[in-house]
């Protein structure tokens, strides 16, 4: 048997080749998954243009120099098992390599998931290397498994950011502002704070994404970038960035002079990414969502996490499928070549923010 994945150049994301490798025989313990379907969003090229810096390129080393694969999120199915726990054609949704298969070593087994016990991945954050095993997985239901690959790891974080800033009392602020409105995380967190009394939620986008965005009815207001003076100098604010655009950080902290806080998410402007350092206001703070998952686990106990967050997910889930009015319409794409080109148009920042991409390595029906 063999593998294809996609490698990515580390240092110029736009650089990318399509490899066969054949496969190792599994060690006892390993099983072999069979990756069906996975999203490709503007996240996962956050995870490119942060890989370095958060170890995303560690999870799935590709063993060439210089290129990496980057991770997205998906569902498999297990082709190959050397593990007694874990049973052949058990449906399975994690992190997974932009891959048709991956080998898996699962640990710490439970009705409702598994750990991948790679040596590799074991100085990694604990949340990614975690795989729901779909039949007791309360978020799971089979006719809507794009919709969960595709905002399902987006919404987590979305939900964490806004209880990240209500936990902190918004640092003071009354207006929080969203950069690249359009993508799916922030319209998640916009979701989840228009349910917050008092706050008013700014989305910032390119003129051409304003009409979506204005649709979606999450956003108090949107504003383009190039109409910042629309929203007056001394807004009581707090900045959430998940453009990553440098040049805008800076006009963002120049002309609030009441920025309370700035938080960086992402980087959906790969090609102006930027340091953050000499800025006017507060320092811009990274956020990481496992820190925000730990804190709360911690003080609320996982089973109080997971009921507030599976009610947040349905309500949100309903809202972005209503037939009427849909936010998000997945499309798939299947073979290599699809990968691939689907791939360049994510990262070309081409492809409208209603299509969700649903991609598989393996050619269709």
């Amino acid at each position: 048997m063999s593998t294809t994945d996609l490698l990515i150049r580390k240092d110029a994301l736009g650089t990318t080749r399509l490899r066969n490798s054949s496969d190792a025989p599994l060690a006892d313990g390993q099983v072999r998954v069979r990756i069906d379907t996975f999203a490709l969003t503007s996240n996962n090229i956050t995870y490119g243009a942060f890989g370095d810096a958060m170890s995303y390129w560690q999870f799935f080393p590709s063993g060439e120099e210089g290129w990496g694969r980057i991770p997205v999120w998906g569902f498999g199915s297990v082709a190959q098992s050397m593990h007694p726990g874990v049973a052949v054609g058990e449906r399975v949704y994690g992190y997974f390599p932009m891959a048709d298969q991956v080998v898996l070593q699962p640990d710490r087994l439970r009705p409702e998931g598994f750990t991948d016990a790679a040596p590799h991945r074991s100085e990694l954050h604990a949340v990614y290397n975690r795989y729901m095993r779909c039949g007791a997985d309360p978020l799971y239901t089979a006719d809507t498994e794009d919709i969960q690959a595709l905002l399902r790891p987006l919404f987590i974080t979305s939900w964490l950011i806004d209880d990240f800033l209500a936990d902190n009392d918004f640092f003071g602020a009354d207006t929080v502002l969203l950069s690249s409105a359009s993508s799916k995380t922030a319209y998640g967190t916009a979701f989840q704070l228009a349910q917050r009394p008092g706050i008013e939620v700014i989305g910032l986008t390119s003129p051409g994404n304003k009409l979506f965005c204005e649709s979606l009815g999450c956003y108090s207001r949107v504003v383009g970038y190039d109409e910042l003076e629309l929203i007056p100098a001394d807004a009581l604010c707090v900045y959430v960035d998940f453009a990553g655009n440098a040049a805008f950080r800076l006009a963002v902290h120049t002309r609030f002079v009441n920025l309370r806080f700035s938080s960086s998410i992402g980087g959906t402007h790969v090609e102006h990414l930027g340091g953050a350092k000499n800025l006017p206001g507060p320092r811009a703070t990274l956020f990481f969502a496992p820190a925000q998952i730990k804190k709360r686990t911690d003080e609320w106990g996982g089973a109080v996490m997971g009921e507030k967050l599976l009610t947040a997910w349905k309500a949100f889930t309903a809202q972005v499928t209503d037939p009427a009015a849909p936010w998000l319409v997945p499309d798939r794409h299947h073979g290599p070549e699809a990968v691939q080109a689907a791939y360049a148009e994510v990262l070309g920042g081409r492809s409208h923010p209603r299509m969700g991409h649903m991609l598989s390595f393996h050619k269709a029906l």
